[in-house]
């Protein structure tokens, strides 16, 4: 006779991917979690100076997929690549928050999966892990832009 079903468990979904990530964005993630715990920098963009929040994408994303983008966060909002609902955030989304207030982009992070983001504090900080759930993250949120997708690679013209 055939062996038993297994049992089948039943588990809310948090945060449901929308297809499952490229091996690109599986590199992104590892890479991105790897640099977890380095010191921030203001001006950084390697492991060994620290990073700063767009210093730390550039990267990441240099590093792993050969991928160059815009220094700052403000240019990396203004790039061409495909915009990305809250809903549909993908590993190795890029995303950017207002945390001054108003509207202007001055941070980012990059996405991981289940609601959570790698990202470059502040000062006296250093990369971790925080999750988009948090009430100071939600009120903060601008936008997302995915840049894996081989149709909207950002690159520099």
């Amino acid at each position: 006779p055939p062996p038993p079903a297994a049992p089948v468990i039943r588990a809310p979904i948090v945060f449901a991917p929308a297809q499952s990530f490229s091996p690109e964005a599986e590199d992104v993630l590892f890479r991105a979690l790897g640099l977890v715990g380095t010191p921030y920098r203001w001006g950084g963009n390697t492991p060994d100076s620290g990073f700063d929040c767009s210093g730390l994408i550039g990267y990441v994303y240099r590093d792993v997929t050969g991928i160059s983008l815009p220094r700052t966060t403000r240019e990396m909002i203004g790039m061409q690549a495909a915009n990305v609902g809250k809903e549909g955030l993908q590993t190795g989304d890029l995303i950017f928050f207002a945390t001054n207030g108003g509207s202007q982009v001055s941070h980012a992070g990059i996405y991981v999966g289940e609601g959570r983001f790698v990202h470059a504090p502040a000062t006296g900080g250093t990369v971790k892990l925080d999750s988009l759930s948090k009430a100071y993250w939600q009120k903060a949120y601008l936008s997302a832009k995915r840049v894996l997708q081989p149709e909207h690679l950002a690159r520099n013209q």
